[in-house]
């Protein structure tokens, strides 16, 4: 049966379209969907296909409010999005095994927990702009993350773990394509939890249907220090992923004995707030789990570590709050996708990839994942293909 996208929220109070359909939707997230658009600040929320449950605010939603922002409609990875380049490599460069590119990234770029022994020398990645500015406002930042300054320097460049990865991918054409998914780090979450904390303990926040749902107020000392900080986490997350992708470019250059060339990268986070016009109103527009998806703009959308992913751009859609999805979207938790699979199970999922197959990662095997066709196909009023992007190989923490 076609779906015409979008389709109202039922019982929503605030206008809530949906590029999905309510029976495809857990009934906590769409309680959750509705305790958001119940929000006396909310002017309107849009719900991508690959929404799911999150913390206070679901993940695949956009919340456009007026003078209040919800951390918990950013959620803790502060700007966290992707980062990709098309190389100059094609398929018939890659050699039969793979494992020594996999093992040189895994070398250059730190996962997991783990950070860099000594910050990388981003003079000599050639990203040598603005970090003065950017690590001298440090001092600005929350009190309680002042200590953590020395960890932000060494896991800048480093990828964390979950649903981050690093990726050597073929499109239809058989380019090489390298892509990566990361955000601000500890950094970053320490600050979000932090504010999160500030925020449900104002006054304004104590009647909401959802505490995890408190806001910050425009023109109070509490919403400039958050902003402050959100900001900074953001381009935090944005420096951390131009790092990392220079030191994967270095790994595949050293990889190869020919010259590897590559083009202007693409740029996107997932995570974030920004000042926009929505309906001819100034808003504060938060996306968790959305990315923006304005007239021509490149962005990329992964589905899971053994189903591919897609390059797009923006179709402008206003319905949507000129957004879509940022990704396939989790279909089940992490604790439900261990109870049902196994190792085995992973290791069938992703075959022909180049990845780790143990039950570290088996929690994000693409059964634990919505259908990323699908996904795409929901939302073709909002972003057209560039291109559809395979996995050779996968890197994860």
């Amino acid at each position: 049966m076609n779906v015409q996208y979008p389709v109202e929220l039922s019982g929503a109070k605030s206008s809530t379209l949906m590029w999905a359909q309510e029976h495809e939707v857990g009934a906590a997230a769409l309680q959750q969907l509705r305790n958001i658009a119940a929000l006396p600040w909310v002017h309107g929320v849009r719900v991508m296909p690959d929404v799911h449950l999150g913390k206070g605010a679901t993940v695949g939603s956009v919340i456009a409010m007026y003078q209040a922002v919800s951390p918990a409609a950013v959620g803790v990875d502060i700007g966290c999005g992707m980062e990709g380049v098309l190389t100059s490599l094609t398929a018939a460069d890659l050699p039969d095994d793979l494992a020594g590119i996999r093992s040189r990234i895994e070398a250059a770029v730190p996962v997991g927990f783990r950070a860099h022994e000594y910050p990388v020398s981003v003079r000599k990645l050639g990203l040598d702009r603005g970090w003065d500015r950017f690590w001298g406002s440090f001092t600005s930042l929350h009190g309680g993350v002042q200590d953590r300054e020395k960890k932000a320097h060494q896991q800048m460049g480093s990828l964390g773990g979950g649903n981050h990865f690093i990726e050597v991918c073929l499109d239809d054409d058989d380019r090489v394509w390298l892509m990566l998914h990361s955000g601000s780090r500890n950094i970053g979450k320490e600050l979000a939890e932090r504010h999160m904390r500030i925020a449900k303990a104002m006054p304004h926040n104590a009647d909401l249907p959802d505490r995890d749902l408190a806001v910050f107020l425009a023109g109070t000392p509490e919403m400039d220090a958050y902003r402050r900080d959100l900001t900074w986490a953001q381009e935090y997350a944005s420096r951390n992923r131009a790092v990392m992708l220079a030191l994967v470019m270095q790994a595949v250059r050293k990889s190869f004995a020919q010259e590897v060339k590559f083009e202007q990268p693409i740029s996107c986070h997932h995570n974030y707030v920004a000042e926009e016009t929505i309906d001819g109103l100034d808003l504060l527009v938060t996306r968790k789990g959305a990315i923006r998806a304005g007239a021509g703009d490149l962005g990329l959308i992964p589905g899971s570590m053994g189903t591919g992913s897609y390059v797009v751009r923006g179709l402008g859609s206003e319905q949507s709050f000129y957004s879509a999805s940022h990704g396939a979207g989790r279909r089940m938790s992490r604790n439900e996708a261990k109870r049902r699979y196994t190792v085995d199970d992973l290791i069938a999922q992703t075959a022909g990839v180049e990845s780790r197959k143990d039950a570290g990662v088996l929690d994000e095997l693409p059964a634990a994942y919505k259908d990323i066709e699908a996904v795409i196909a929901a939302q073709s009023d909002l972003v057209e293909v560039v291109a559809h992007l395979k996995q050779v190989i996968c890197v994860k923490g």
